[in-house]
């Protein structure tokens, strides 16, 4: 790293600052450690990227450590979809750990600090633990379980740990200091009761450590080098190194915790909590629900794993917490598809086309770039035929010049095809247009080399056979919330702002290259946006989703606005 010329962040500076004073490069070793009481989302991934791109730059180790000291919310489920997350966005970790593996030596350091006075169970209700803590200007009042004797804290613990006790009758505090500033470490709380099965140890524990007591201690288990944390860690942070002092062998490598800022995403929500609020009550369908901003929602919206991560790397890493537009995530993704997928014709609001001149029960197969992006250019055969589905839009009866699509007398081009010129339509009794009818140059194919074929007309618009054609669904998303803070007033429940727009199911028409496509296949669909088959696609029907369109609307939209 410190041989590459780059501009370094605050956070390889320190890690820099660390090799220089004697740390070994290869004792360094990072981690990730999310909780399994949820599926991650987008603010995860910019730290998955932080923490296991520090291990490729440093050539160093990274571990993937699930923080499952809460078994009343953890599921194997979210261990699974995380795994998944963390593999699909390209990193591999060195050892897949749980704090759970630590119990027991959690367990024995604690009985360690009791023996020592460090620690002693508290019988307070936690309203009463509550109430004695204190306010950030005023110091708390020792708790009247504080100088309970060694062997009375010692036989408690015990009963405790093999389920004597009902929840919440006692805990386990640290014996520090209720007169500290930082109110973390006004004899925080290391255990309670929890009865509940672990998705790992099943039934064996009726005692869970907190956060505080598993992660340090999990940290230096490990011999993680740099522990990395968002900012609200930071208040944290002294209580982790107390906890190292207490169990801290100076031949091993201490673990030092940083903080960086979360980045928050615009007309979204990152709280698992609310994330799980909108999934329990069916705002959405699911926790991978395309309108999600979960990265199985992304992946499943048609999200490239080198957008998230080049994303990740643009807003990069700060101190200070900040709103994203998720327009910049909407950019990379679309820079990334843009060079790496298929252009197809679909029509997602169709019109009938009659090409009156074009010989009745002919077929023509015409050749289509695939992607013009490609080194290696390839191409498909594209089926052309008399009827034809235009985009609705894409026809007026009667434009001014500015109008470069089809209309009455005038040229345009199909993509692909031929130059046809307006000259009719069939309408319904409400005055809605039903087919249109144009005539073709039959010597102006795109590529013949004819001069027909070279002459300019201002417009190009997409098209699909009739008889050629394939019925998809089509699941047009918009962003879930309409406000860009959704969650940023107090006042208001975040879910006021939910979009009413934010998915609008409609059929379209593919052209028949689409027949064998599956899950998770991308395309561009010409004029209209780039999109990916979803996973309830089935070979009787295809399901699009609607990934990102070619241009960013809302910019336009909130400018007006």
């Amino acid at each position: 790293m410190s041989t590459k010329e780059k501009s370094l962040n605050f956070i390889e500076q320190i890690i820099e600052e660390d090799l220089k004073n004697g740390l070994p490069q290869d004792k360094l070793r990072f981690r990730f450690p999310p909780e399994p009481n949820g599926y991650l989302h987008i603010g995860h991934a910019s730290s998955i990227c932080l923490n296991f791109g520090l291990g490729l730059d440093y050539n160093s180790p990274v571990n993937l450590r699930f923080d499952d000291t809460n078994p009343a919310k953890e599921e194997q489920e979210f261990v699974d979809a995380i795994k998944n997350d963390v593999e699909w966005l390209g990193y591999k970790w060195d050892k897949e750990v749980y704090a759970s593996d630590y119990f027991q030596q959690l367990y024995d350091w604690t009985v360690e600090l009791i023996k020592k006075g460090k620690a002693y169970v508290d019988s307070q209700s936690s309203e009463e633990i509550a109430q004695q803590k204190g306010t950030p200007t005023q110091a708390g009042t020792a708790s009247p379980y504080r100088d309970r004797s060694v062997e009375e804290n010692l036989d408690l613990f015990e009963r405790m740990k093999n389920g004597e006790f009902e929840e919440g009758t006692h805990i386990l505090r640290a014996k520090i200091d209720m007169a500290s500033p930082n109110m973390l470490m006004r004899d925080p709380i290391m255990y309670r009761i929890i009865k509940a099965s672990h998705h790992r140890t099943g039934d064996k524990w009726c005692i869970y450590p907190m956060y505080d007591w598993a992660h340090g201690e999990s940290d230096y288990i490990e011999q993680i080098s740099h522990s990395f944390c968002t900012l609200e860690f930071l208040p944290h942070r002294e209580l982790y190194d107390w906890f190292l002092d207490q169990i801290y062998d100076e031949n091993k490598v201490r673990p030092k915790q940083r903080e960086f800022a979360r980045r928050n995403l615009s007309h979204t929500v990152v709280s698992k909590r609310k994330l799980m609020q909108l999934v329990k009550e069916g705002h959405v369908t699911g926790w991978d629900d395309p309108r999600m901003s979960t990265i199985s929602g992304m992946r499943r919206r048609g999200y490239t794993p080198a957008a998230i991560r080049n994303f990740a790397d643009t807003i990069g890493i700060a101190k200070r917490t900040n709103l994203i537009d998720v327009s910049l995530l909407e950019f990379c993704v679309r820079e990334d598809l843009n060079k790496i997928t298929p252009r197809v014709m679909a029509v997602l609001d169709p019109v009938k086309l009659i090409i009156t001149n074009y010989p009745e029960g002919k077929e023509e197969w015409l050749e289509a770039e695939n992607n013009p992006e490609e080194e290696i250019m390839t191409y498909r055969q594209i089926p052309f035929s008399k009827e034809l589905y235009i985009e609705r839009e894409d026809f007026l009866e009667e434009a001014n010049s500015k109008f470069f699509r089809l209309t009455l007398g005038k040229e345009v081009r199909l993509k692909n095809a031929y130059i046809i010129k307006g000259e009719g339509v069939v309408k319904d009794e409400n005055g809605r247009i039903t087919e249109i009818h144009a005539t073709y140059d039959a010597d102006s194919k795109s590529g013949s080399g004819s001069e027909a074929s070279k002459r300019k007309v201002k417009g190009t618009i997409h098209w699909v056979s009739i008889p050629h054609a394939i019925k998809a669904e089509v699941r047009i998303y918009d962003r879930l919330f309409t406000h860009e803070n959704p969650d940023g007033n107090k006042e208001i429940d975040f879910k006021e702002y939910i979009n009413p727009d934010s998915l609008n199911t409609i059929t379209g028409y593919v052209e028949p290259s689409l027949a064998h496509a599956k899950a998770g296949d991308k395309f561009q669909f010409q004029r209209l946006g780039y999109f990916a088959v979803d996973k309830d696609a089935t070979d009787e029907q295809l399901v699009f989703n609607k990934t990102v369109g070619l241009r960013d609307t809302w910019a336009k939209v909130e400018s007006k606005e």
